[in-house]
């Protein structure tokens, strides 16, 4: 896929590759455990990485963003996906439960308070979690933001994006009868909770290639087909997510919360031609967050490896350890 070769331009902005120190499955409850490791420096500034999806795991690329003689890298894979435990499993799945594990993971490791750095849901959830708890929280760094908003679902599953990727979208809602293609969620709703693991997957797949496809700036629109046991994860969690509004209380919830977390120093930092988060959200989060810088990359889409996005996170980061 596209998105694999931006990953290779992006390898010389990176730290070298690092191994954890610390690696464990933490139950955390509800039948779930999740899987938490620990790189760089046991004593080091300590900053949590949230993973986006929901649903698509951590990996050992995003220890390369930090600087291992200066943080403390904590990297754990949310409920029901990557390493976590059950596999693909949305019951007692919601944000809060995701808010409620975070804090457990920092209680656990003894850390005060930590940087939290995170992209697409990983903003989502980096938010929502600071809104609850401030005073757990230095510094937000986040990337490709993304609010839960139904005007952002309504841009990536109603046909906005697709009207710069025809032939793409058209792959993807083909698989719906036409009689369903006002609600791609729901419709895919219903296919990826059909309890035919074989629907399961084939829907999952197209529901991954879809976003894949549209990651990169570089993206030529296609790309390989995503293993099954991966792509049903991602497709569940992130459809039982955004069908259910991301469980908040209210459209527009985390900019009317911003109040809450204007003391807290953030940066943002945006590809220009985001088409899975468009970055007009990135800006009116900067508007309505006085603490905040945000960081416009030129020539970037959404992905975490694209060359731009990949060199503005090392530099801020580098620039925050000297802190």
């Amino acid at each position: 896929m596209d998105k694999f070769s931006g990953q290779k331009r992006a390898v010389q902005y990176l730290h070298p590759p690092i191994d954890p120190f610390d690696q464990r499955m933490v139950d955390v409850g509800d039948g779930h455990q999740v899987y938490v490791e620990q790189s760089g420096r046991h004593d080091g500034k300590p900053v949590v990485v949230l993973h986006g999806g929901p649903g698509g795991g951590c990996s050992p690329a995003m220890r390369r963003y930090f600087d291992p003689s200066v943080y403390r890298v904590i990297l754990f894979d949310q409920r029901g996906c990557g390493r976590s435990r059950p596999h693909a499993s949305v019951t007692n799945n919601t944000t809060w439960h995701l808010v409620r594990d975070i804090e457990q993971i920092r209680n656990l490791l003894e850390i005060d308070s930590w940087a939290v750095f995170g992209g697409s849901w990983g903003a989502t959830l980096a938010l929502i979690y600071a809104q609850s708890h401030p005073e757990a929280v230095s510094h937000l760094i986040l990337r490709g933001v993304f609010l839960m908003t139904q005007e952002e679902l309504n841009w990536f599953y109603g046909g906005g994006a697709g009207q710069f990727w025809p032939e793409t979208w058209e792959r993807f809602s083909d698989l719906i009868p036409e009689d369903e293609r006002g609600d791609m969620i729901a419709a895919y709703h219903k296919r990826l909770f059909s309890g035919d693991t074989a629907e399961e997957v084939k829907y999952a797949r197209a529901w991954s290639a879809w976003e894949n496809a549209l990651a990169s700036v570089y993206s030529s629109g296609s790309g390989v087909e995503a293993p099954g046991d991966y792509a049903r994860a991602f497709a569940r969690l992130e459809n039982h997510y955004f069908i259910n509004h991301g469980f908040l209380d209210y459209d527009g919830q985390i900019l009317d919360q911003m109040d809450r977390i204007a003391h807290i120093p953030g940066v943002i930092v945006q590809g220009r031609y985001d088409m899975i988060c468009p970055p007009r959200k990135a800006w009116q989060l900067a508007r309505a967050w006085p603490n905040a810088d945000l960081h416009m990359i030129r020539n970037a889409g959404h992905a975490l490896s694209e060359p731009g996005i990949s060199a503005e996170l090392v530099r801020v980061m580098d620039e925050l350890a000297d802190l």
